[in-house]
Parts: C-alpha cells; structure tokens; sequence
C-alpha cells in the first residue's frame, strides 16, 4: 500500500496543474499531529513509513533549507515551496545528464558525465550506480524515477551527487603531498570554492595542532634515533618534558600551521593551470592527467614554501632558548649558513611526492571501487565512515612508501644544526643508514607517526564539517 502511495504522490508531482494537489496530500500525510506544520521526526517517519529511504542527516537538512520562519517546521506555504525549487534543480541536473535528450539516462550517459567532470569509472560501475536510481528495472532512468529518487535528498545537482566519491584533500594527516580536491565549475562560479579551502585550511591547522606532540616526536626520533642510541615513544616524551616543560611538545607547530594557507592556495592555482596544459580531448581531464597535474602542482607549492618545511624542522628539534621564534630562526640559519641552507632536502622531498601521490590515489580509486562492486545495492552512497576509512588506508599506504625519503629529507634539513653532524648528500646519507642500521633504519619515527593518522583524520573531517556549516556550504 505504501508503494501505491508513493507512486501517486511522487510521479505526479510533475504536473503543474496537479502540483498544489498533490503537495497537499503529501503534506497532510506527513503532518501527522495535524498541527499544521510537518518537524524533522514527522519527516523522517512519514517517508519511512512510504518507504522512501534517505542519508542520514537528509531530514534536518530539508527542514533548515524551507523554515523561513526558523520555528524548526514547515508549514504548507514552505513546504511546497521547498519541493518546487527543488524539483526545478532536479530538473537542471536530470537534463544535463541526458545527452541525447531522449527522456531517459543510461550507463554510457552516467559515465560521460562524470568524465566531464574529471572522475573516470567502468561502464560495470556506472551501471551499478544506475541500478540504485532504477525501479522498473530497465537499465535506464526516467524523469519520474529521478525525481523519485532525489526528492526527499537535499542534493540538488550531479556535482553533490558525485561529491560522494571525490577524494578530498579535507583529510589532513600533517604531510600536504595528497593531489588537490577537485572543483566544479559551479563552484568556481559561485565562490564556493574558496570557501571549502579555507575550511580545508581551517582543519587542518586544528588537526596538526592536535597531534603536534606526536609529529614532534616523529621527528626527534627521525633524526636522534638509532641502533646505538634507541629512543621509545615513552622515553622521548619524558626527555622532551625534561628539556622543555609541556609547551615544548608543540615546537614547530606554529610555522606548520602557517605554511597551510599558502601552500595551499598555490597549489590549487597551479592545479588548474597544470591542468589545463596537460588536458586534451576539448579541455577533459583524464585520471592520469589529473595525477600528474597534481603531482606537478604539489612540486610547485612545495617549491615556493620550502624554507617554512625546513625552518618548520629546526624549530621542532630546538633546545631551550635556541631561537626566540620564526624569524629569529631564519636570521640565523641565513647567517650561518647561507641561503642555500632554505633547501636542504629539497630533493628527497619532491622525490617523495610521486610514490605518495600515486599510491594514495590509487589505493583510494581500488577501495571505491571494491564497495561499488560488492556493496553498492540500494544506493551509491558509501556512507561517511566507507569514506573515511578509504581516505585513512590510502593516505597510510602512501606515507609507508615515501616515508624513506621523508627521512632522509628530514636528517639533511637538521644535520647543519647538530653538533659534529657530517654534511652528507642524499645518496652518501642512505648508504650511510643501510650500512649502519638497515633497511628499518629507514622508517626510524614511523610509530608516532601511524598513531597520529587516525586522530589528525578524525579530528580534520569534524572541524571541516563544522566550518562548512559556518561558511553556509550545502553537503
């Protein structure tokens, strides 16, 4: 009987003529206390009880977008007016995807537009997605079954439907080597755009300030520790707390905080001028195009902020009254030591940003599509812990396979700063690790440096989120 229902109020919505009708009925049938207006649990019961499935969250976030009044409900005047605006929305969304305006989207019509969109998949996965929009069973979508389906979600358009399955950058473990989060040209349009990246930048300086201690210790064990001189997780707080009291756990993290907003900044403009020289086939980018647009545009913003990395690593590996701050830091490695000392490990660290890149995203394109094949039934939305865990395993692979060359990088910018260090090139400094400690002798500090990637995801993805809602941008 619910199906019945759904099918009455839903497919004939449409109509112009039978719109006020229609959304009447609807609205008296979720208004279920008869107060004459219809609050988050009605909406959420009564599409439930239609059975119309929905995300998490969907039900608050329709209400926040009608309640003009903001008395937390709509009433009728707001009701019908949310679900025309959003139909209109639909409408645009449904259209663009269907190529040959035949009034039906199919696979290879799915596909295309995700490649206009720079995400390229299989015609098996877009044909999963397809499925999850399909009701009678045809392989291909109707206006009805569109509008079915995204009526009750609040995206509005293909950008927040595909924005399910963007890898983005939000998820900052403390390394910016990652390819930069994608934007539509919606976004560029309407300013968006600047608004996620500064709720990008905003979390991750609350998440690398959160798990300062754990980066400072990564760190100290990169460069003090050894076969001859074993420094525990326990043992290196204690002598740092020693040295410098509590405070001292956070060294570094100032210009680490600092060195977000402009890294940032240039290597989302170096993104898409990169990509646009690399782009063929009228201005698509394809996913190895993309990889090495962002792999080029990280080698430029690391280029340009270089010496906050390597000021970043003295000033974390500091004794007590060595450097009154930042610039004092910079006088007197300019002093000393001249201004090539701003690049020492410049080298293994762009070296590093290949493998990190590539495994990143690759592993992260392999676990998406791993849940489109086995789990994507009903719907082609992961859910944000699929997300999350995808971004954690991704990022994870990518740090153990350039954490070698994250240490040489970081032995080569401190060794000038330790007492009776030998000045070693990047070659003579990974002879010197293999003879001496190993092949593990690589991977000195990589503890702390796992621990705090769990913590730096969770704690970037909740300020992201909360920044979002600040800033007004709709999910």
């Amino acid at each position: 009987m619910y199906q019945s229902i759904r099918k009455l109020v839903l497919t004939r919505c449409h109509c112009a003529t039978d719109a006020p009708q229609t959304y009447e009925d609807l609205f008296a049938k979720l208004d279920s206390n008869k107060d004459g207006k219809v609050d988050v649990s009605e909406l959420r019961e009564g599409l439930a009880a239609m059975g119309i499935r929905f995300r998490k969250g969907a039900a608050q976030k329709i209400i926040s977008s009608g309640d003009q009044d903001k008395d937390e409900g709509l009433d009728f005047g707001e009701f019908s007016k949310y679900l025309k605006e959003h139909e209109k929305k639909l409408r645009l969304t449904f259209k663009s995807l269907d190529k040959n305006n035949d009034g039906r989207i199919d696979s290879m019509e799915v596909k295309q537009s995700l490649a206009d969109l720079g995400m390229d998949i299989s015609k098996e996965e877009a044909e999963k997605i397809l499925q999850s929009i399909d009701v009678d069973g045809t392989m291909t979508v109707d206006w009805n079954e569109w509008r079915e389906h995204f009526l009750f979600n609040p995206a509005t358009n293909l950008q927040e439907i595909i924005r399910y399955w963007k890898h983005s950058s939000v998820l900052d473990i403390g390394d910016s080597l990652t390819i930069p989060d994608e934007f539509t040209e919606e976004e560029k349009t309407t300013g968006v755009w600047w608004k996620q990246l500064m709720a990008g930048a905003m979390a991750g300086a609350v998440s690398r300030t959160g798990t300062a201690p754990l980066d400072r210790m990564k760190v100290f064990m990169q460069v003090h520790s050894s076969k001859s001189n074993k420094i525990s997780l326990v043992g290196g707080f204690k002598q740092m707390l020693k040295e410098g009291g509590l405070t001292s756990l956070w060294r570094g993290n100032g210009v680490n905080v600092l060195k977000i907003a402009p890294e940032t900044a240039i290597k989302f403009m170096a993104y898409e001028q990169y990509k646009k020289l690399l782009s063929s086939e009228g201005g698509k980018v394809k996913t190895h195009e993309r990889f090495m647009a962002g792999s080029l545009a990280g080698a430029t913003a690391q280029t340009a902020i270089y010496p906050m990395e390597v000021m970043k690593t003295r000033l974390t590996l500091r004794k007590t009254g060595q450097y009154s701050g930042m610039f004092d830091c910079a006088k007197k490695i300019l002093r000393k030591e001249g201004v090539k000392a701003f690049y020492k490990g410049y080298i293994p660290n762009i070296l590093g940003i290949i493998p990190y890149a590539g495994i990143d995203l690759a592993v992260y394109e392999s676990l998406k599509n791993a849940w489109l094949s086995h789990y994507a039934k009903d719907t082609a939305n992961p859910g944000i812990m699929v997300l999350l865990g995808c971004g954690t395993v991704s990022s994870t692979c990518g740090q153990l396979a350039s954490y070698p060359l994250a240490l040489i990088r970081t032995r080569m910018q401190a060794q000038a700063s330790l007492e009776n260090a030998e000045q070693l090139t990047m070659n003579r400094m990974v002879k010197k690790i293999l003879e001496k400690e190993g092949f593990f002798g690589l991977y000195r500090g990589i503890l702390p440096n796992f621990m705090k990637v769990i913590p730096a995801v969770s704690i970037s993805y909740v300020v992201y989120e909360y920044m979002r809602s600040g800033l007004g941008i709709q999910k």
